[in-house]
């Protein structure tokens, strides 16, 4: 079963279980593959591809912890823990990400691979890392570690 099956899927299974949180989230979800669809000009009754449809989930798991951020700025501890909720089920969906010791291996690994010796060359380092890391670790992750490197 497709990852976009699932989620549609989870919609009937939240309102049977009568489960606001989770029938929020998969709204949200479900709401965002058909706002992906109309961008890419195809018609909302087509279905995403896995791929897609990770990409939609990551993108909308970066806007609960923006706003997961914002909130905790704000003192609003009440929508904080609303908002880490629906992130804990977007996560269910998506790969699980790599930890800082693995980032760092490849990083070094990828440092000596371009013979990398100078801080100026930061950013073609982050390029090649960010491809060949795209959806395995969090950008902000990776970009902590190679500022970490020089």
């Amino acid at each position: 079963m497709s990852l976009y099956e699932q989620v549609k899927n989870g919609i009937k299974e939240a309102m049977l279980a009568h489960d606001a949180l989770r029938l929020k989230a998969f709204r949200a979800m479900s709401s965002a593959f058909t706002n992906e669809l109309v961008a890419k000009n195809r018609k909302p009754q087509e279905m995403l591809t896995d791929a897609e449809a990770i990409a939609v989930i990551t993108r909308l798991a970066k806007q609960r912890k923006d706003s997961i951020e914002q909130f905790k700025k704000g003192n609003r501890e009440d929508l904080v823990k609303e908002e880490q909720a629906e992130l804990t089920i977007l996560e269910t969906y998506l790969p699980k990400m790599m930890d800082k010791n693995e980032v760092i291996k490849i990083a070094r690994a990828k440092k000596e691979e371009l013979k990398i010796t100078d801080a100026t060359k930061k950013g073609m380092l982050m390029s090649a890392l960010m491809k060949d890391l795209k959806g395995k670790a969090d950008g902000a992750l990776v970009k902590e570690v190679v500022e970490s490197l020089f």
